[in-house]
């Protein structure tokens, strides 16, 4: 299901590349996550960011206790397909 997740962040943004240039890692970290089914929750942070919260910290790491709140309400709008 998380790798599930992470695939749905890769398409929102177009690429690998493209997730990992929004969430300032590389594409090998991306690569591995979705590989290994499994993100840090540093990573799961950055990519709910990146998605706008389309994609939350909570679905890539269930097993942490997150706030009910929102953990990035003034995430910038995602642009699909920007390059």
């Amino acid at each position: 299901m998380i790798r599930a997740h992470i695939e749905t962040a890769i398409a929102l943004l177009g690429s690998q590349a493209k997730l990992a240039d929004a969430c300032g890692v590389t594409q090998a970290s991306i690569w591995q996550a979705k590989k290994a089914g499994r993100v840090s929750a540093e990573l799961a942070l950055l990519i709910e960011r990146a998605t706008g919260g389309e994609i939350k910290a909570r679905q890539l790491r269930p097993d942490l206790p997150w706030p009910d709140s929102p953990l990035v309400p003034d995430a910038p709008a995602r642009k699909r397909g920007a390059s």
